[in-house]
């Protein structure tokens, strides 16, 4: 994926810099102020290359000529035509030149349908683009998802070629040969520019206040705009400061001719953070004022309606290290074997409502709508289990009574005492349904034991040289009551293999669920004034993103791999070959 971190564990495994000090504001201190920016998780350039064998031959007095067209399909169901291969001429057993480059996004499902075409001869003297597909002889379609084929450990995927019957009667499907996919991903994706920046005689306006810089890194795009790739930690009270280690990742930036631009800000609580001066430069030229040892004064543009004369600053940037190397990628570790496990926790306290009636949030709409809490499972469900081999997740509920017994803050979601483990994401959401038959709900809202229990599979697959990231799921209509003991559980889960994805549902004050989440703050400290080794949870509101174009999924699952990335890196793990 996309590689550019600096401050965490990430940036300290890659050039062994120190662990993280206290003193150091939290990377994930200017997310939201970067994602106002256009800022986006990690991602990363796929080429795709297609073969098949055993075609069905409809050609009489040779073998047929197939063509592939690629199609996305959308979750409305509708076909977007991507591209098309070249037409290998009298082939059964075509191997495709033409190769389709794709933007691989982890929190999205990207649906891909493959149809192949045996291309009539009076046709083949027209480009690709040009052909009437009506006109051609249809040999069949396969259809699956590009988190399928990157996951494969040889990043292949071969399908059965299936050839639907034309009338729109007929359900029949006849086996047709087989379709194979192959994923390789763009060396640009892997190339990481590594660089310590350092900054001298910043100015500040106030003499009498502090200066806790960060810098931004953005690329200039075609509109003038700029977008942030990259950025530090803040350094808190430093006119001089050295930042950690930032990794620029080559597909991120364009070439080393990009311009890019470089702001460093003065932090201030409330997100409105002071620019306290710019510098416009390539990779070449940063590579170049690193290797001559001399700074660039920093400079600031004229505010509207005062002189265009543009201040350069006494405060300079020095690139103190500039270097170049391949790193392994999230996708890197995934082919080499490493599984990411889905778990979920449900809230059952009462303040959901009477499951029974149509105002609950538990409510179970007979026409089959689902409700908030079935939405945030099918939505993270549908996205982690393609990454999760045997697909039996933990599922938990929290805040209910069973049957003749006292009030439970993580009772096994299934109705088992002995397992918690369902079968996919239904086998999530028929335990649910059932567990709403069964259970009274109450209160009050604990995530703690959740936590704790999650953490304990977790550390348990770690001890035994399991190669699992886990994400847990919790969603919850209500404020959390146990706030310093869901800290102190967060704060000892944050050296394990684990994420968390916070949904909360209905109409609440969620203000004590954005402080579990650091993207705003300090990282998390528990009452013996440990603070977590890194940010491991991320929290949306379901009602900020349910009614707009971007999804749940899309908000809680960006960083997941970054998470992944900060937590391996950390522990100098390298993908199996």
């Amino acid at each position: 994926m996309g590689n550019c971190f600096s401050d965490d564990a990430v940036g300290r495994s890659a050039a062994g810099a120190t662990p993280f000090s206290q003193n150091n504001t939290s990377n994930t201190a200017v997310d939201c102020f970067l994602l106002s920016r256009g800022y986006r998780g990690l991602y990363s350039q796929i080429e795709l290359s297609f073969s098949a064998s055993n075609l069905r031959d409809r050609d009489v007095f040779s073998q047929s000529d197939p063509m592939v067209v690629i199609y996305t399909k959308g979750r409305d169901g509708k076909l977007e035509e991507l591209d098309r291969t070249e037409v290998i001429q009298n082939s059964l057993n075509p191997k495709w030149i033409h190769k389709l480059k794709i933007t691989y996004q982890f929190e999205v499902v990207q649906t891909l349908v493959f149809f192949v075409y045996d291309v009539d001869t009076q046709y083949q003297n027209l480009g690709v683009k040009m052909l009437k597909l009506d006109e051609q002889q249809y040999l069949g379609e396969a259809t699956c998802v590009l988190s399928e084929i990157v996951t494969q450990s040889e990043r292949s995927l071969t399908l059965d070629l299936v050839y639907r019957e034309e009338s729109t009667s007929s359900t029949h499907t006849h086996h047709r040969g087989k379709f194979t996919v192959h994923a390789e991903e763009c060396v640009s994706s892997k190339t990481t520019t590594e660089m310590i920046l350092r900054c001298s005689d910043l100015e500040h306006k106030d003499l009498f206040s502090r200066i806790d810089p960060f810098l931004v890194i953005s690329k200039t795009v075609e509109s003038k705009s700029s977008i942030p790739v990259c950025k530090t930690e803040v350094i808190k009270n430093d006119l001089n400061p050295t930042w950690k280690p930032v990794f620029l990742n080559m597909q991120q930036v364009g070439s080393k001719d990009s311009p890019l631009i470089i702001e460093c800000y003065n932090f201030n609580n409330n997100g409105k953070h002071e620019l306290i001066g710019k510098v416009q430069k390539s990779l070449v030229e940063l590579e170049k004022l690193s290797f001559s040892g001399e700074g660039e004064n920093l400079f600031l543009l004229p505010s509207a309606g005062h002189d265009y004369h543009i201040k350069v600053l006494k405060s300079q940037l020095f690139v103190d290290k500039f270097s170049e190397s391949v790193q392994q990628t999230f996708l890197d570790y995934i082919a080499g074997g490493y599984e990411m496990n889905f778990m979920v926790a449900v809230d059952f306290t009462a303040s959901n409502g009477n499951p029974r009636l149509p105002d609950s949030l538990h409510f179970i709409d007979p026409s089959g709508r689902p409700n908030s809490y079935q939405r945030a499972i099918i939505e993270v469900g549908e996205v982690l289990q393609f990454y999760d081999s045997d697909k039996r997740f933990p599922a938990w509920g929290f805040g209910a009574r069973p049957i003749d017994g006292p009030v439970s803050h993580c009772f096994n979601l299934n109705g088992s005492s002995h397992y918690c483990e369902v079968e996919g994401t239904q086998g999530i959401l028929m335990a649910y349904t059932s567990a709403l038959h069964n259970v009274s709900l109450a209160g009050p809202t604990l995530f703690g034991p959740v936590v704790n229990n999650a953490a304990l599979i977790a550390s348990q697959s770690l001890a035994s040289g399991g190669r699992k990231y886990f994400v847990l799921l919790i969603i919850t209509d209500g404020v959390v009551t146990d706030l310093q003991e869901t800290k102190d559980a967060l704060v000892k889960a944050s050296d394990l293999p684990l994420s968390i994805l916070i949904v909360g549902v209905g109409g609440a004050d969620f203000k004590e669920m954005e402080v579990l989440d650091a993207d705003k703050g300090e990282r998390l400290e528990s009452t013996t004034g440990r603070v977590a080794s890194r940010d491991i949870v991320q929290f949306v509101p379901f009602r900020d993103v349910q009614g707009g174009g971007i999804s749940v999924v899309q908000e809680l699952l960006a960083e997941i791999p970054h998470q992944f990335l900060t937590y391996i890196r950390s522990r100098d793990v390298q993908p199996n070959s």
